[in-house]
């Protein structure tokens, strides 16, 4: 299947860590984790809008989350405006959030032939590290197929203990009792000289 009848047919809902540590900057002098999320929300809100009008569904996620539906390009500087990098990284209840969210579509029939993707992108551990493994895991028990759901982890900054931690639920899922494979991993060492919304629209077409 060609890559546009792809992202026409599937939904993506963006995960978008706003913990303290997204206001680093990891090159002295450059842009802030912060300012390259959104740069990377409005590129993946662009592209989607070519095939979905509606927008895409961001959740900016910290010690609680945020929910906006139907962001289109236009509207992801007054999200970023409405927010600040500060609290915790629950990714739990984001997550949590965005998948009960797709069960409940599915069930009244308003998801897209092709399923969906979660694209997270985070700088940090999850305060409920086995308890994410384990939501993932039970998720992938209710798919009816391995396409059907993905969830995209990408890692900005170079802690190698988030590093850890994301490669094995990309690689440790099956072993620990997931029906499929649902998880990919990519890390800013992976990335090479690729910018984030490259790595995004990558991730989107792959």
């Amino acid at each position: 299947m060609e890559e546009n009848a792809l992202i026409r047919n599937r939904d993506y809902t963006l995960l978008i860590d706003k913990s303290q540590s997204m206001s680093t900057q990891d090159q002295p002098g450059g842009k802030s984790r912060w300012e390259v999320a959104q740069e990377s929300t409005y590129a993946l809100a662009k592209q989607c809008e070519e095939y979905d009008p509606d927008g895409i569904t961001v959740y900016l996620f910290s010690s609680r989350f945020r929910r906006y539906d139907n962001v289109t390009s236009g509207k992801v500087s007054q999200v970023y405006a409405e927010n600040d990098p500060m609290g915790k990284t629950d990714l739990l209840a984001a997550l949590e959030d965005a998948i009960e969210n797709y069960f409940q579509r599915k069930a009244a029939g308003e998801t897209k032939p092709n399923g969906e993707t979660i694209l997270v992108i985070t700088d940090g551990e999850p305060e409920d590290r086995k308890g994410v493994m384990r939501f993932i895991i039970e998720t992938s028990r209710k798919l009816d197929r391995d396409d059907e759901l993905g969830i995209s982890l990408i890692q900005v900054g170079e802690d190698a203990k988030v590093t850890e931690y994301l490669k094995a639920l990309d690689d440790q899922l099956l072993d620990a009792g997931a029906k499929f494979d649902i998880v990919d991993t990519i890390t800013m060492t992976e990335m090479g000289n690729s910018s984030l919304p490259d790595v995004l629209l990558k991730a989107i077409t792959d």
